[in-house]
């Protein structure tokens, strides 16, 4: 029988679904027929309770199961007899009017996946970033090294505090002449000059002697992460009682052998450094280029977008958000008031780019192959002290495996699109480019 599908929307469509009374109740009577084998019931051996009492007890669940299961295969028997790609789950109602000769009826209303058509990728223009990693990064590359197995040795009594030295402090601050929460502390340690506090608390310890004390103002940020005193303005008494100048190891054999190098060169440290580097630069330049031929592809564009898709997309987006307040260590952050509604124009990003992706991967073959998974999982590797096991790691995992290949995926489609469009290039300085998130 020819499926009649009912245009309600743009993408929302309706049909009618129709269940035989009879085959429904002969369903329901073979279930509890073989739930009885097993019920048990008060004042009845198990297995010998009477139909009429399992009936009674079972049949309002047995039929709402049976009811669930038959519309759910006729939905998807209607859906393909019709050709339909069903976006999201249907909303099944009864049918107004009852039944109609025998047949229980039922409307699914559902929406539908939206003709997706790409525009001339000829038109949009790129800017694909390119950079190089130079002496100077690996220069300061060595420097963190350094500063990270950096140890302490207290300054003489006349020498104040300079950046990059540690010093340990007593303070609290008063808003109006009132102490406020967080404002206060003893023994307190920070590195001066290295942004751990803010600029105006830095600049008033900075000279300090072992000793002394200081009374100063500070102006809190309108931006600050505590709000009871954003864009106030508080006064500091600061105490300094220990000043410890850094003391960096030496660039010499024993230390490059300690970050594991058996070639306990500069050149070998320089070598395998500028080899990091080089991985990050490549994972970052990709990143960068990948987001803009993603935003040139938004832009050729544009379609409906399936609300039950945006909707499941903004409650992965708002459960995403909770967890992230849970790890932090927000108390009740499953209940914290988020208003969904926020996060709504990323969802619908996400689906539109998502697909537009797909569109455009299965309309050019841009599907990941065998040998790119198994590059990008060697290259991935290479990071790490282990590289085969990490290879091996990731092959034995059929989630891991789903993520590479959505990557690779990702990587086919923008240099698809960086093959069409009108791209100009731009050379960042690896500061730059470090700056960036990738």
């Amino acid at each position: 029988m020819a499926i009649t599908v009912e245009t309600l929307d743009k993408l929302e469509r309706r049909i009618t679904l129709s269940l035989a009374a009879d085959a429904l109740k002969n369903e329901v009577d073979a279930r509890l027929k073989k739930l009885a084998r097993t019920a048990k019931a008060d004042g009845f051996r198990p297995g010998k309770v009477p139909m009429n009492v399992v009936a009674q007890r079972y049949g309002y669940s047995v039929q709402y199961e049976v009811v669930n299961d038959q519309l759910g295969a006729a939905f998807a028997k209607a859906a393909q007899e019709a050709g339909l790609r069903v976006a999201g789950q249907p909303s099944i109602s009864e049918k107004e009017g009852g039944p109609v000769e025998g047949q229980l009826q039922f409307d699914a209303t559902f929406e539908v996946y939206p003709e997706v058509t790409i525009g001339d990728l000829s038109a949009a223009e790129v800017e694909r970033a390119t950079a190089e990693v130079n002496d100077a990064a690996i220069d300061r590359t060595v420097e963190i090294l350094r500063k990270q197995r950096r140890t302490f040795a207290q300054r003489p009594a006349t020498e104040g505090a300079a950046d990059g030295d540690r010093v340990t402090i007593d303070f609290e601050g008063k808003i109006d002449g009132v102490p406020f929460e967080g404002g206060k502390a003893e023994g307190f340690q920070f590195l001066v000059g290295e942004g751990q506090m803010l600029e105006a608390f830095e600049k008033a310890v900075r000279g300090m002697k072992a000793g002394e004390s200081k009374t100063f103002p500070l102006a809190f940020p309108e931006d600050y992460h505590g709000k009871d005193v954003a864009g106030k303005e508080a006064d500091f008494l600061v105490t300094v009682k220990k000043v410890e100048a850094q003391q960096l190891p030496e660039l010499n054999e024993e230390f490059i052998k300690s970050l594991g190098l058996a070639d306990g060169s500069v050149d070998a440290l320089r070598a395998d450094i500028k080899r990091n580097l080089e991985r990050e630069v490549k994972f970052r330049v990709a990143a960068r280029n990948k987001a803009a031929a993603m935003e040139a592809l938004l832009g050729a564009v544009e379609f409906d977008l399936p609300k039950s898709l945006v909707d499941a997309e903004t409650d992965r987006l708002l459960e995403g958000a909770r967890a992230d307040l849970k790890a932090r260590g927000i108390k009740d952050a499953d209940k914290a008031p988020i208003p969904a509604e926020m996060f709504k124009p990323q969802a619908e990003r996400r689906v539109r780019l998502g697909l537009a992706v797909a569109e455009l991967v299965k309309a050019n073959n841009l599907q990941a192959k065998p040998e790119q998974l198994q590059a990008h999982i060697e290259e991935l590797a290479q990071s790490y002290e282990q590289p085969a096991q990490v290879v091996a790691w990731y092959m034995s995992d059929r989630q891991r495996m789903a993520e590479v290949e959505a990557v690779v995926i990702e990587s086919n489609v923008a240099d698809f699109i960086l093959s069409k469009a009108k791209v100009t290039d731009k050379a960042l300085s690896f500061e730059e480019l470090m700056g960036q998130q990738g």
